[in-house]
């Protein structure tokens, strides 16, 4: 008998909406939810949180926003809080633009 695969996955929407991010810091958050298989609106929340804790940096460019993330930041549960983003960013990161 073959199990068929659960749904869950390691990272969050949080990492996912990060890694996204990171690989490309000028994509559209529309192509995010895409991407991440989320709605549009929650990827704008995922983003403020991200933004009020520091963890990126959104810049306005024209009409576009550009994000930064910011990689010295320390993961937030008490188990990981010793490793900071770039941990989880990092491997994600390779063969495309580096995040700043």
């Amino acid at each position: 008998m073959i199990k068929e695969a659960s749904e869950w996955t390691f990272l969050s929407n949080h990492g996912h909406v990060l890694i996204c991010i990171a690989k490309n810091p000028d994509i559209r958050l529309s192509e995010v939810a895409q991407l991440v298989g989320i709605r549009e609106r929650t990827v704008h929340r995922i983003v403020h949180e991200l933004e009020d804790e520091g963890y990126l940096i959104v810049t306005k460019e024209g009409r576009k926003n550009l994000y930064r993330v910011n990689l010295d930041r320390p993961l937030r549960h008490s188990l990981e809080a010793d490793h900071n983003i770039r941990t989880i960013v990092a491997p994600f990161m390779r063969n495309t633009r580096k995040a700043k």
